[in-house]
């Protein structure tokens, strides 16, 4: 029999491909941009190197790539571009509003977000999807700690913020970065992989160490209770 009582201390959410689908429009900015580079990458190609990393940290290989060595002006240039695109056509992840809502009703306020991405682009999109005032101030950025993902400073943060023990909680990402980065950080991870091109496969998750694999955000609130 399943109880009402939460298997967790707290709930960590990814943003980018668990609350909003945002990886598609976000990867096809910056495939264009690469190729106005001169470098004729595939979309596969560019979702497997990119989807779930900060983008500054891999500038070697796209210098390897096009001979160019990105910075700042480009950064945000790109960030310029994605944000208009993703204000054009940003759309959430389908039910998890409604998930999140069941997260807070089961947990008060011991859930977040937790993101590799910068606070600008995750505070913009929690808005458009309706999920900001859900969220409040409990959003943390990859890009105000030492090292993003997939190393575990982030979820560390959110931890210590929140007063949890990592290992108690539960982080639920949808990349390998992102459960890589939930491992180190000692939590429990749960993969999310509905039938995405930019999502990472199940097999790949679990390789990386989620604990187990969902495909739909309505199945999220049953698996947090004991």
């Amino acid at each position: 029999m399943t109880s009402s009582t939460p298997r967790f201390s707290a709930v960590f959410f990814d943003c980018d491909g668990v609350l909003v689908d945002s990886e598609p429009i976000t990867n096809g900015v910056l495939r264009a941009m690469l190729i106005d580079l001169g470098w004729d990458i595939s979309e596969r190609e560019s979702i497997a190197l990119f989807v779930g990393r900060s983008l500054r940290d891999e500038w070697e290989v796209i210098h390897r790539h096009t001979g160019f060595r990105i910075d700042e002006a480009w950064l945000a240039d790109f960030r310029s571009r994605r944000n208009a695109a993703l204000r054009a056509g940003l759309l959430p992840i389908p039910g998890a509003k409604e998930a999140v809502q069941a997260v807070a009703t089961l947990m008060g306020d011991r859930f977040a977000c937790v993101t590799g991405a910068d606070r600008s682009k995750v505070e913009m999109q929690l808005t458009i999807a309706g999920l900001n005032e859900l969220f409040g101030v409990r959003v943390f950025s990859g890009m105000e700690v030492p090292r993003t993902k997939p190393f575990p400073d982030v979820y560390l943060a959110a931890a210590e913020a929140l007063s949890v023990d990592p290992a108690t909680a539960v982080v639920i990402e949808d990349s390998v970065a992102g459960v890589t980065a939930g491992v180190a950080a000692g939590a429990t991870v749960f993969g999310f992989a509905p039938a995405s091109p930019t999502n990472a496969a199940p097999e790949d998750l679990r390789a990386a160490g989620a604990s187990l694999v969902f495909t739909h955000m309505s199945q999220l609130p049953g698996l947090l209770l004991a």
